[in-house]
């Protein structure tokens, strides 16, 4: 566990791929205990551990996660999440370059629970929320693009599906229409920065977190 940040009322680490951040039903060891555990060792704490989780990335996903060490924290970082107060940056790695090298993709997105998925529509249907992103492309190779990506709305898979909506699966997503999988498990989304104002101290805060180690990742984003 990689920590990116952190004060008396913060922790923001740099998850890995296939970590989840909260318990399921596959009882793996979750990243928020992880988290826990590295607060009552580093600061030699007895008893539990308040720990409260701000917000999920997908269990394939990589990147920045924050997490609230006092009650007070976690509950100004849930309102300014609903508010769209906290910024998020994303890296796509993509199977094909879009259309424009930069744009806004709007569309209405229903979920399927059984299948765990989302379905993208043009316009509004029965159950659909609205999702908006806006994407530019930072660099390409002859197979592959770097596309950032800018949330304005938070929806289930919202990414990776508006993404394959226009042609541009994630590279190792195969339940969006990826080729194949990758070695890992992994799909090619890294959340790459956060930003926001304190909940506490109202300093402004961002962090961000290093590309995978891969070598796909070093090369299309140029960072070792």
């Amino acid at each position: 566990m990689k920590v990116l940040y952190e004060d008396n009322h913060l922790i923001i680490v740099s998850k890995e791929s296939g970590e989840i951040v909260q318990g399921d039903k596959t009882g793996d060891t979750p990243l928020s205990e992880t988290v826990k555990e590295y607060l009552k060792v580093t600061h030699n704490k007895p008893g539990n551990v308040f720990l409260g989780v701000v917000h999920r990335l997908d269990r394939p996903v990589s990147g920045v996660v924050v997490f609230a060490k006092t009650s007070k924290a976690l509950s100004r970082l849930n309102n300014m999440l609903r508010e769209g107060a906290i910024h998020k940056t994303y890296w796509a790695i993509t199977q094909s370059r879009p259309q424009t090298a930069e744009g806004k993709i709007e569309s209405w997105l229903t979920r399927n629970e059984s299948q765990n998925k989302s379905y993208s529509h043009p316009r509004e249907v029965k159950g659909a929320k609205k999702a908006i992103l806006e994407y530019r492309c930072l660099s390409s190779t002859d197979r592959y693009c770097l596309l950032e990506i800018q949330l304005l709305t938070g929806r289930h898979h919202q990414i990776r599906c508006q993404l394959a909506s226009i042609g541009c699966p994630i590279k190792g997503d195969l339940k969006y229409g990826a080729r194949r999988s990758n070695p890992d498990g992994s799909i090619s989304l890294h959340a790459r920065k956060i930003s926001f104002e304190h909940p506490v101290s109202h300093e402004h805060i961002s962090v961000t977190a290093p590309v995978p180690d891969d070598n796909l990742w070093h090369a299309i984003s140029q960072e070792t």
